[in-house]
């Protein structure tokens, strides 16, 4: 089925109109934002136990989900439901104290979705298609033109205004954000081809020997998991899918191969919409491994961050407390409390210890005589005296006992704690046999 209604619509319009920022809020105006927020990440280990991905800390003071909502906010797509499932009160919290500003008056809003068993089968959320499938008579009530679908647990900044003028003006039934990968990366994600006018002509979801885009054989053209749909168009695709017995009711695995082949699937290359980017590389990031996380935050500390979390044009939301500035105290020779190539955040206290390159959340206390290098802490943890730590990330209400050095012996820290290959550490409390509220 070929979507006249949109392909005689973009013609209409003309090319001049979509650099037009009324149009931009005409068409964000009648999209209605789905973010998918409902996996663990397990890549990431203890650090999901008690939390779904997307509420992970991130960057010092935000939490993963941040960044597709700020997108959403910043593009001018303030209609937007949160779809959650795996221990998702961490996030249903973050998302209440922290997205409650959108004014309903204005049909603006952040609307959670939690897996309710809304269907006759009365099944959880088999796969990322079912979530919205299960959702879909809550969507038709919105009575949306367009459905922009984004994953809830990467790292990046992107107006999302440009992709969907994109998908109007070439006149798609569903449109594809990609980027091109590593090669050997591929297999990670799903890997497309395309024409010249950037027409999907195939698709297969993580495939074992990703195809190299045609000249770049070191490369592959990948889905960010980022789709625009006619609205009509998604919800005839989901109902066909739900009615097929042997469908994973998955957009990767089931959706897009079954669709490029029939319909008007177009990619959009992230490198025309992302913000901020750093020596005019695009920035994303899946954080979905501890060694990754810990990358993506110590990044943050460098001179020129691949991330520009300062650009007040597009601006990072959150939930944050009312916290005192960050304070060092003591100046003497072997008890001075200074922070070098490191991002503090408010609250925390550095009392006559060094901490170097490092990023500390919020409400982080180290005490004297202590030296940390190279470390990821998150928020409300204690580090006592005459610590040693480096290289390590360590979890919310952590108390470092005293004297403790972790990341100069990666066998001995083996016993205890979670160390990559690559010789990152991760503590938690129940690592160091410590008993704490758990919603994280």
């Amino acid at each position: 089925m070929k979507n006249d209604h949109a392909f005689m619509q973009a013609n209409e319009l003309g090319t001049e109109n979509y650099a037009d920022s009324r149009f931009h809020s005409n068409i964000t105006h009648t999209t209605l934002a789905l973010i998918l927020a409902g996996g663990r990440g397990s890549r990431l280990h203890q650090l999901t136990d008690w939390r779904a991905k997307p509420a992970v800390p991130f960057g010092g003071k935000f939490r993963i989900i941040d960044f597709p909502l700020s997108n959403c906010v910043n593009s001018g797509v303030r209609r937007i439901g949160v779809v959650t499932q795996y221990k998702a009160q961490s996030l249903i919290r973050h998302i209440q104290h922290g997205w409650s500003f959108l004014d309903g008056r204005f049909k603006e809003f952040v609307e959670l979705l939690p897996a309710q068993q809304r269907t006759a089968e009365e099944t959880w959320y088999q796969g990322t298609a079912d979530a919205v499938f299960q959702n879909v008579d809550i969507l038709q009530r919105h009575d949306a033109k367009y459905v922009l679908i984004l994953g809830g647990d990467h790292i990046y900044k992107m107006d999302y205004s440009k992709l969907l003028a994109d998908h109007i003006q070439k006149g798609a039934d569903m449109t594809v954000a990609c980027l091109e990968a590593p090669l050997e990366e591929a297999s990670a994600f799903g890997v497309m081809g395309v024409n010249d006018e950037w027409r999907v002509t195939s698709f297969a979801e993580k495939p074992a020997h990703p195809a190299p885009i045609p000249g770049q054989p070191d490369k592959a053209l990948v889905s960010m998991g980022i789709y625009v749909f006619n609205s009509a168009f998604l919800y005839e695709q989901l109902i066909r899918d739900h009615q097929v017995d042997d469908s994973s009711h998955d957009f990767g695995k089931d959706l897009i191969p079954y669709m490029v082949p029939r319909y008007r699937v177009f990619a959009h290359r992230f490198f025309d919409s992302c913000v901020n980017m750093a020596s005019g590389v695009p920035y994303w990031r899946d954080v979905g491994t501890v060694d990754a996380y810990w990358e993506a935050n110590i990044d943050l500390t460098t001179v020129t961050p691949q991330l520009n979390l300062y650009d007040a044009d597009w601006p990072i939301w959150t939930h944050q407390e009312q916290l005192p500035p960050a304070k060092f105290v003591f100046d003497d020779n072997d008890r001075r409390g200074q922070a070098l190539d490191s991002s503090v955040s408010g609250g925390c206290i550095i009392s006559g210890a060094t901490v170097r390159r490092s990023l500390l959340f919020s409400n982080v206390k180290v005490n004297s005589y202590s030296n940390v290098e190279d470390s990821v802490i998150l928020p409300n943890v204690v580090i006592g005296r005459h610590a040693r730590l480096r290289r390590v990330v360590v979890e919310k209400q952590c108390m470092i006992p005293e004297g403790l050095t972790v990341g100069y012996d990666p066998i001995s820290d083996r016993k205890r704690f979670y160390v990559t290959d690559t010789g990152i550490t991760l503590i938690t409390p129940e690592m160091l046999g410590q008993r704490i509220h758990k919603v994280r």
